[in-house]
């Protein structure tokens, strides 16, 4: 059942019935994934080639989004959770050994994903913003699943969590990733809108109508608020 007529693919356009936005705070968390650096900050380029202009220019609606307001949203729902003592958790990319072997294949390909993040790498740490507050879990993971790539699904199991509240980057990959595990795991999952992002609003609109209603709920920060 659908819980809002946005983002409805060919599955669900023509379903009738509209449920409410129902979220329990006690075994509710809030999962904010790869707000790091390395993938939320405009890269500082010295002496940029036009190449490089001309790839900053592409990237710099995204970066806009991030800035004006999936961090704010972001922010707006961590005050939220932490407000009314919720569960928080971060996930973070970051390779476990010096030459990142003990990351996925995925991750060490050539292209987009060939990035090596060392743990205590700066680029890799999450943008102060939303740092970590004590007592809030941070997962390090070596895959672009939060779940697939540590003992999220245990400590979340242990700490009687059966619904989670999902943000970050890049909506297309690691968020993609992470909500179709969570759901195959039997996770309740709620996707906010306007607190993820992928590279371009085409990638971001196709992977929400995507995953709308089959492996989670795509809703706003707005409807998030109203129904905590």
């Amino acid at each position: 059942m659908k819980v809002n007529n946005r983002y409805c693919s060919f599955y669900y356009e023509d379903d009738p019935d509209v449920g409410e936005i129902a979220i329990n705070p006690a075994s509710t968390a809030l999962l904010v994934v790869d707000m790091q650096y390395v993938f939320v900050t405009r890269p500082q380029i010295d002496n940029p080639t036009p190449q490089d202009l001309k790839r900053a220019e592409l990237w710099e609606q995204y970066y806009q989004a991030i800035d004006s307001f999936v961090i704010p949203n972001n922010k707006k729902i961590l005050e939220a959770f932490r407000a009314r003592s919720m569960d928080v958790a971060f996930a973070r990319i970051a390779a476990l050994t010096p030459s990142g072997r003990d990351r996925s294949l995925v991750q060490r390909e050539s292209g987009f994903n060939d990035l090596l993040l060392p743990l205590d790498d700066p680029l890799g740490a999450i943008v102060p913003e939303l740092a970590p507050l004590p007592g809030e879990i941070v997962f390090t993971k070596t895959t672009d699943s939060a779940v697939t790539g540590t003992n999220l699904d245990l400590v979340f199991r242990n700490m009687g969590i059966d619904t989670v509240v999902v943000t970050g980057v890049m909506t297309d990959q690691c968020v993609s990733g992470t909500v179709r595990a969570l759901a195959d795991r039997s996770f309740r999952v709620w996707l906010i809108e306007d607190a993820c992002r992928a590279a371009t609003q085409e990638l971001q609109d196709a992977e929400l109508t995507i995953l709308n209603n089959i492996y989670c709920h795509v809703i706003s920060t707005e409807e998030l608020l109203e129904a905590l």
